[in-house]
C-alpha cells in the first residue's frame, strides 16, 4: 500500500508542477494570448507575442524549474547526510562559495558571458572543499557543520569587501541586486549555461537515497551496512557544489528552498531521506514557480526580486523550526 500511495502523491506534485509551469509561460503583470502566442511562435517570423512566449517567459520559467529543483533536492541530501534538520545547501558553503565566485566575476571579469557561471561553479567547489578539508576526511556532521559556518562566515565577509571596494555605486549596484536572487532578464543561453552542472549533480545522486536512509539508523550501523561514509560524503558535496553552484551563478542567491521544503515534504515521505529526496525536488521547483508568478503580479514598476519572496516566507519558517527544536529538548 506504500508505494502506490507514494507514487499518487509524486503525481499530485508532478501535476501541480505542470499546472505552474504553464501558467507561468502566460501569466504575468502583462499577460498575454494563449492561443495567439502559441501560433506565433511557431511561425519562421513570430510576432511580438510570440517573442515574449519564447524568449522571455520560456527562459524565465525554465530556470524557475531547475534552479526550485536543485534547491529543494540538494536541501534534502544535506538534511540526510548530516542528519540534521536544519541543514540546507548554504550550510557546506556551497551557497554562499558560489555567490562569492559569482561577484568576483562581476568584479573583475571582462563582461563574458561564460564568466560568471564559471565563477560561480569554482567557488562553489572550493568553499565545499575548503570545507571538506577542515573538517578532515572521518569528521562527525557536527564538524562539517562548524566548518561550513566559518566557511559562509569567510565567503560573506569577502563579498563584503568587495563591495566596499567596488569603484563605483553602480558596480554596488549591480552586486546587490544580484545578490537579492532573481529569474528575470534571462534568456535560453542562461538555460544552457545552467543545465549542464545541474544535471552533472542529479546524476551524482542518483542511487544515494538507500544509503541516505540507511545513515538515519547512525554512521556506525550504516557502515555495517556497506555503507562507505567517505565516499557517500564525497558524492553528495559534490553533487551540490555542481548543481547548486550552477543555479546560484545564473539566479544569484536564493535563500530558505532547499530549508523549507524537505521540511514541507518529510511527513509525506514517512521521514525517509531517499524517499524524500525526489519529492523536495518537486516542491523545490513548484516553491520558486509560485514565488516567480507571485513577483510578476506586483503592479508595474514594483520590482521585487524572487530571493526576497522566500527569504520572506522562509526566514519566519526557520524561527518557527529554531523554537520547535527548544521546545522538544530536553
Amino acid at each position: 500500500m506504500t508505494a502506490p500511495r507514494g507514487h499518487g502523491l509524486e503525481l499530485l506534485l508532478g501535476l501541480l508542477l505542470a499546472l505552474l509551469f504553464v501558467s507561468s509561460l502566460f501569466i504575468g503583470s502583462n499577460p498575454i494570448p494563449v492561443w495567439q502566442a502559441l501560433q506565433q511562435s511557431l511561425q519562421p517570423d513570430p510576432g511580438v507575442v510570440g517573442l515574449i512566449l519564447t524568449e522571455v517567459r520560456l527562459p524565465r520559467t525554465l530556470v524557475a524549474l531547475f534552479a526550485g529543483a536543485t534547491l529543494g533536492l540538494c536541501g534534502a541530501a544535506m538534511q540526510g547526510l548530516l542528519r540534521n534538520p536544519l541543514a540546507s545547501p548554504g550550510l557546506v558553503g556551497s551557497s554562499s562559495g558560489a555567490a562569492f565566485g559569482a561577484v568576483l566575476m562581476i568584479y573583475f571579469g571582462s563582461g563574458g558571458w561564460y564568466q560568471v557561471p564559471i565563477g560561480g561553479i569554482a567557488g562553489s567547489l572550493g568553499a565545499t572543499l575548503l570545507v571538506y578539508l577542515l573538517a578532515g576526511r572521518n569528521a562527525a556532521s557536527i564538524t562539517l557543520i562548524l566548518a561550513g559556518v566559518a566557511v559562509n562566515s569567510l565567503a560573506l565577509a569577502l563579498i563584503s569587501l568587495l563591495l566596499n571596494l567596488a569603484p563605483s555605486p553602480y558596480a554596488v549596484q549591480e552586486i546587490v541586486l544580484w545578490m537579492l536572487g532573481a529569474i528575470s532578464d534571462l534568456s535560453l543561453q542562461d538555460v544552457a549555461v545552467l543545465l549542464p552542472g545541474t544535471l552533472a549533480g542529479w546524476l551524482l545522486l542518483v542511487g544515494s537515497g538507500r544509503q541516505l536512509d540507511a545513515l538515519t539508523l547512525g554512521e556506525e550501523t550504516a557502515r555495517s551496512m556497506g555503507v562507505r561514509l567517505t565516499r557517500l560524503r564525497w558524492r553528495i558535496f559534490a553533487a551540490v557544489a555542481l548543481a547548486v553552484g550552477s543555479a546560484v551563478s545564473v539566479t544569484g542567491s536564493i535563500g530558505f528552498v532547499g530549508l523549507v521544503v524537505p521540511h514541507l515534504m518529510r511527513p509525506l515521505a514517512g521521514f525517509l531521506p531517499g524517499r524524500l529526496l525526489p519529492l523536495s525536488a518537486l516542491g523545490g521547483a513548484i516553491l520558486l514557480l509560485a514565488a516567480d508568478i507571485a513577483v510578476r503580479l506586483f503592479p508595474a514598476g514594483a520590482e521585487i526580486k524572487v530571493g526576497v519572496v522566500t527569504a520572506l516566507v522562509g526566514a519566519p519558517f526557520f524561527l518557527y523550526l529554531v523554537i520547535r527544536s527548544r521546545r522538544w529538548a530536553p
